[in-house]
């Protein structure tokens, strides 16, 4: 296939840099790579392969023209720039939540829901699960299919690059401050100082009581498991650590967990690793993970007090697996299917 045109919108936000990173040590066929951002970060000098390539301030462009237009820079400007770009012809991967609700725009995870990709969307545009929705569902799609699951409990810790590099830099020069015996500055990132502390609220509070990203949690996993009535509940919980999210996830089944089968499942699932013992040296932490390209998962065990209730310890590195990476390979599955790329 020809080598292809593609832009990244955010390019110098936190998950822009983790896509540009994989992009280059990956074998995508790239004959251009346009890199756009806000006016602060236009002129900056990126090398990309052999080439260095200049920043563009996004609102100075008048060429949308793209195959692929890869978008990390926020709601608001996915919202007034995607549908540009899909009207020159690009494919908007978009990492915000402006459009996965839509019913026009497939919400896809490519080792969940494939299918949702197999032609090229009337909107032009593929949106990318929120970070904590996309480890969850690729756990959570082996257990839906093989199990009647009754409802879905659970508890998510977090990390500041969620918040992107401002956030990661809030909370290192805040643990900075505290060690040194000094005030901690007002959070601006974050509701409280995240340093040395433990948030239970990401996202804005609803009237009812629950955040944006517990709504998310909720309204993406049923749009891409297809279960539409799905129960599901969660408290989102901002931690600080630096990258990597964890989740607490609790599966109660209308059935006595078949825990042998549950390990066999995982086992099996792609780019999912199955942690066994449960000693210290055998679950993840987001610190420690070892390959950041897939989802870990342990602590599997059965709920002592109820047969029917089955725990599970899920991380994942969060720019990656949740955010940079599965854009990638929502391109590459595109490529795959023909919906971009033909000669």
């Amino acid at each position: 296939m020809r080598a292809l045109d593609i832009s990244i919108i955010g390019a110098t936000g936190a998950v822009g840099a983790e896509l540009i990173k994989l992009l280059e040590s990956s074998e995508f066929p790239v004959s251009r790579l346009r890199l756009l951002a806000s006016r602060t970060s236009g002129g900056r000098r990126l090398r990309f392969r052999d080439e260095i390539c200049i920043v563009e301030p996004l609102d100075e462009i008048n060429d949308t023209q793209a195959d692929i237009a890869f978008f990390s820079a926020g709601g608001a400007v996915s919202a007034k720039y995607g549908h540009l770009f899909a009207a020159q012809g690009a494919l908007v991967i978009d990492n915000s939540n402006a459009f996965r609700m839509n019913p026009n725009v497939p919400l896809l995870v490519p080792q969940v829901n494939p299918n949702a990709l197999a032609a090229r969307p009337r909107s032009g545009i593929v949106a990318n699960p929120n970070c904590s929705t996309i480890q969850l569902v690729r756990v959570l799609r082996p257990m839906v299919t093989a199990f009647d699951v009754h409802q879905v409990i659970l508890t998510t810790y977090q990390a500041a690059s969620g918040g992107g590099l401002k956030g990661i830099d809030e909370l290192l020069e805040g643990s900075r401050a505290a060690l040194a015996g000094r005030a901690p500055q007002c959070a601006k990132h974050f509701p409280f100082p995240l340093a040395f502390n433990v948030i239970p609220q990401v996202g804005e509070i609803a009237s009812e009581g629950v955040t944006l990203e517990e709504r998310k949690l909720v309204q993406e996993s049923r749009k891409i498991l297809g279960l539409p009535h799905l129960r599901l509940t969660s408290t989102c919980v901002r931690v600080p650590v630096v990258n990597g999210h964890s989740e607490a996830v609790y599966l109660e089944l209308h059935e006595p967990v078949p825990l042998e089968r549950v390990h066999e499942l995982l086992a099996i699932e792609p780019d999912v690793r199955l942690y066994l013992d449960g000693t210290h040296e055998e679950y993840p932490t987001p610190r420690l993970l070892k390959d950041p390209t897939i989802v870990h998962v342990g602590r599997v065990r059965v709920n002592p007090q109820n047969p029917c209730g089955l725990w599970l310890w899920i991380v994942a590195d969060n720019l990656q697996v949740g955010a940079a990476l599965n854009a990638l390979l929502i391109a590459k599955l595109a490529i795959c299917n023909n919906v971009i790329g033909g000669k």
